[in-house]
């Protein structure tokens, strides 16, 4: 079993930096694939970025050259550092975990971008 604990969400003005961090419990973190996903009211969930467990990273054409995924294996933690956020990357943040085909979610954290 894994369990993910989102933290780092808040109010950011436009232009404003957030970092988010999710901490695993479990022993299978460093090999997992990890992601970031958000959801917007009214939307679906969708994926913001994803770092393999080799450390690959892949990226929503919405994220590139703004976002940053990261994961530190012996703190257990992944890391999505967002940058120039935008009104439009509101929305609740999600860490997934995936491995052998299981599905594991966090509780989410709320991010909002507004002057």
């Amino acid at each position: 079993q894994v369990q993910l604990v989102e933290s780092g969400g808040g109010l950011v003005q436009p232009g404003g930096s957030l970092r988010l961090s999710c901490a695993a419990s479990g022993s299978i973190f460093r090999f997992a694939d990890m992601g970031w996903y958000r959801q917007a009211p009214g939307k679906e969930r969708e994926l913001v970025a994803a770092i393999t467990s080799g450390s690959y990273t892949t990226y929503a054409d919405s994220s590139k050259g703004r976002f940053t995924i990261s994961r530190d294996n012996a703190k257990k933690t992944v890391y999505l550092q967002m940058n120039s956020l935008k009104p439009e990357d509101t929305a609740v943040y999600y860490c997934n975990a995936r491995f052998t085909r299981a599905d594991y979610w966090g509780q989410g954290t709320q991010v909002t971008v507004s002057s």
